[in-house]
């Protein structure tokens, strides 16, 4: 019996090798950053119609800091613009602090580049927050205060009614945490509400979306990011403690973030204490069932269990 010839094929060379893993890699990060895209976009033009955040004619100033959310919104936002099925203008705005160091070329490079009309303020708030706040202690109150005036004023000279903000979902969990451990109140940050001077409606389009998916996206887009120097390296706030504090308990107990977000929008007032909000002075028995009655004897069967951590509903009182 004739022994049967078997055809190998020729090994790779290690380049050629190394150049198929490259590929291999190119076409798996195409494939991850196409599905963030589409989450993204997804994300933005859903908070943008749960709330109805832009409407038919309306001028947005688009508040850009040179940092990956404002960056990010504003990007979001262009492209939903195309195909959105309403006319509505945008606008990038960014206030230019004078700041030591800032690269006042960077933004209007990049804003030129992507073909947005856009309006650079310069006032110089760094030095009026540099001689008001002792070195050492939290900046960001008058600095934003500061900020708020000029860009509302900004806002009405360029005939804008709406203005969009860079804050997302992680945002929004921090400052009720913040709200509820130094202020004492339940309070959050809403998607959209009426800035307090009564003349403008200001809406957070990334209100849906991850701080995660933001950086790898600005990573991706590769954004000319503009360090805050100012407040940059404030670490002991207690809005980035918080911010920390949150992103190891959603490390520990994956999907607790999204719970508290969800819990922001899924309110009982009835099992809550405010008396303003719900009248428990006046309250009475029915003497009817009520499937959202208290069982006042049960333990909280609301609770998933500690196999569930992506559904469980949290406990802040446990916590």
């Amino acid at each position: 019996m004739n022994a049967v010839n078997e055809t190998t094929a020729p090994a790779l060379s290690e380049a050629e090798a190394a150049s198929a893993e490259e590929a291999r890699k190119a076409k798996k990060h195409a494939f991850e950053m196409n599905k963030l895209s589409k989450r993204l976009h997804r994300q933005v033009g859903q908070a943008i119609a749960d709330f109805n955040m832009i409407e038919e004619g309306d001028k947005v100033m688009v508040c850009l800091s040179g940092g990956k959310d404002s960056y990010s919104m504003l990007d979001i936002l262009m492209n939903l613009q195309k195909r959105a099925p309403i006319r509505f203008e945008l606008v990038a705005v960014n206030l230019d602090q004078k700041q030591p160091g800032f690269p006042a070329d960077v933004l209007p490079n990049y804003l030129k580049g992507v073909g947005v009309p856009f309006h650079i303020e310069t006032q110089d708030t760094y030095s009026i927050v540099k001689k008001h706040i002792p070195e050492g202690q939290t900046m960001c109150s008058l600095c934003s205060r500061l900020r708020r005036g000029i860009l509302y004023r900004v806002a009405r000279e360029l005939g804008c009614n709406k203005i969009a903000l860079g804050h997302h979902r992680d945002d929004m969990v921090v400052t009720l945490l913040m709200n509820m451990f130094f202020g004492s109140r339940m309070k959050g940050m809403p998607p959209k509400l009426v800035s307090d001077n009564g003349e403008f409606v200001v809406i957070r389009p990334l209100a849906y979306v991850a701080e995660t998916d933001l950086e790898t996206w600005a990573v991706h887009r590769e954004f000319p990011i503009i360090p805050c120097s100012l407040c940059g390296n404030q670490e002991n706030l207690q809005r980035v403690l918080t911010k920390k504090m949150i992103r190891e308990w959603d490390k520990q107990y994956p999907g607790r973030i999204d719970n508290m977000f969800t819990a922001m929008g899924n309110i009982t007032l009835s099992h809550m204490m405010d008396r303003n909000l719900y009248p428990f002075a006046s309250l009475q028995p029915t003497g009817r069932p009520d499937p959202q009655g208290d069982k006042a004897f049960d333990e909280d069967d609301d609770c998933g269990t500690p196999a569930q951590p992506a559904v469980q509903t949290i406990r802040l009182d446990k916590l």
